[in-house]
Formats: structure tokens, sequence, C-alpha cells
């Protein structure tokens, strides 16, 4: 019998060990749990590396930074990753280790467990490649036949988001292309100055990197403005990261990124 290895990610430690405990209980499952997003990714990292990496992870919607520990379970495969205590880690959020995850490591399945139905966020758990989202206080029967299905490449959400999941997306979606559409209306110096100032670069910083005037990037930056149609960079980059656009590579040449909406 082929074997699931789950990891439960959750800073509330008794809820983390009673969930672990219960799906330790099935023949089939394999079971640790981690208290932080810093100690997850190190264990997700681990396993990896060691040729017995994780099939599912099971992460709190409302993950915070609250201790790193790895928990045991009696009887069950211990997690790697078991450091201890790291002080000073930053805080990863559930969405964000999923993201975090899903990039490192694609062949891992994520679902989320959340304490009440949220259809934007769900929708952003699964913009971010989770493969469920489920409530936390749902049968054990459901979990594994969830746990399962994502295994199989199925996407789980309770009847009840559906509606409200498939219009954020809807929504997002048409955001994203009329944002798009304005982007592509800029000129490739343009969109390097719009690199730049998603990157956080002052006009003086992105005339030196350019290796342009301070009055030539003004102008440029007044044009980008102006053709997003939008009145300050604050709004000009959060309409960028809509469309897919990343900051300039500070360490190296101008680059874009595509991919998910920030």
């Amino acid at each position: 019998m082929a074997r699931i290895r789950v990891l439960v990610v959750d800073d509330h430690r008794i809820f983390a060990e009673s969930l672990a405990a219960a799906l330790a209980a099935e023949q089939d499952v394999d079971v640790s749990a981690a208290g932080s997003g810093p100690a997850a990714l190190r264990a997700v990292e681990r396993a990896a590396s060691e040729g017995r990496r994780f099939d599912v992870l099971l992460i709190d919607a409302d993950l915070g930074a609250v201790g790193s520990d790895v928990v045991h379970v009696p009887g069950q495969l211990r997690a790697p990753g078991q450091d201890g205590p790291a002080g000073g880690e930053g805080a990863v959020d559930g969405i964000s280790l999923v993201a975090r995850v899903r990039a490192g490591h694609p062949a891992v399945r994520t679902v989320v467990l959340a304490e009440r139905d949220d259809p934007r966020r769900a929708a952003a758990a699964l913009q971010a490649g989770a493969g469920g989202w489920v409530a936390k206080d749902c049968s054990l029967s459901r979990l594994l036949s969830v746990i399962r299905g994502v295994l199989r490449d199925e996407t789980h959400l309770p009847p009840a988001l559906l509606t409200g999941v498939l219009r954020e997306l809807t929504a997002a979606r048409k955001h994203r292309t009329e944002s798009e559409r304005l982007v592509e209306s800029l000129t490739p110096r343009e969109r390097e100055v719009l690199r730049c100032m998603v990157a956080g670069l002052g006009r003086k910083a992105v005339a030196e990197r350019l290796y342009l005037s301070p009055h030539t990037v003004r102008t440029h930056m007044q044009n980008v403005l102006g053709k997003l149609g939008v009145h300050s960079t604050l709004a000009a980059v959060a309409l960028a990261r809509r469309a897919g656009v990343g900051p300039a590579d500070l360490a190296g040449d101008v680059v874009e990124r595509g991919g998910q909406l920030a």
C-alpha cells in the first residue's frame, strides 16, 4: 500500500497535534506537524533532499509566525527540518506558503484549512497553487477525501464557496487583462522605468541605473502614469503587479516576471 506523507502546518499547537494524531490513525498516512511557515519550508526542503518528500501539506489559512518547531507524532515518521526554535524568522502567511511550496516543489500538493468561508482568500489560495480549501471543522472522512483527491489533481472547494470564488477569479482575470493592455501601450524604455518603479527606486536611482538624466526620467515617469491612467507611483506599481510586471533585478539586468496577481 502506497503511503501518503502529510505535513500539517498550523501555529496553534493543540490543533496541529490533534489533527496529526487523527490522521496518523489511518493505515496509509504518515503525518507530522510544523508550527510555522519557516519550519514547514525547512521540513519540505530536507524531506526532498532525503528523497522522502511530502505528498500533501495542510496549511492554516491564518498562519502566522508563532514558533517554528516541528511536532513529532508518536509512532509516525518524524518530520525532517526539526531544528528547534529559530528566533527572528520572518512571518510566512498561509497563502504565501502555498505559493512558495508550489514554486519550489510543484509535485507537493497543498490544501488550505480555514476557520471561515472567504471567497476572496479562497480564490487567492487557488491562484497561488492550492488544490483545496476546506473548513477546519470538517469531518476527518471529508479531509481524507480531499487529501486523496488533490493527489489525483482534483480541486476541492466547499459548495457554498463555488459561486463566490468563480466571481473573484473572473474579476481578477478581467482586471489583469485590462492592466496588461495598458502596460503593452508603454514603450520599451517606459517599461524599464516602470520595472524600476516596482522595485521601489526613486527618480535619481532610476536615472543612475538607466544612464539617463533625472529630467528624462521624470518625463518617462509622467508618461508612464499618463498611459496607465493613474495619478501616483503607488497606483502605477499596483497596476503593474496585476499585469505580472516584476521589479527590476537590482543585482543584474532589468527583468520581468510572469505569474500570479500580487
